[in-house]
């Protein structure tokens, strides 16, 4: 891929303060990249620069 190479590092602690468990969300960060990786892809298959969601054949007309 044409990604740098990310280090990733837990850290294990717990905040009360969150939500009763402790727990915290880290599904979001996977997503994040998502819809404008899927953007590009778009623009370099049709030339046809989308910039909102969701992206429609009838925008790349």
């Amino acid at each position: 891929a044409d990604i740098p190479h990310l280090d990733v590092f837990y850290v294990d602690e717990e905040d009360h303060h969150v939500n009763p468990i402790g727990a915290k969300g880290l599904a979001e960060l996977s997503v994040v990249g998502v819809a404008s990786a899927v953007a590009n892809a778009v623009y370099h298959a049709t030339g046809k620069r989308v910039r909102e969601l969701p992206i429609l054949p009838e925008k790349l007309i």
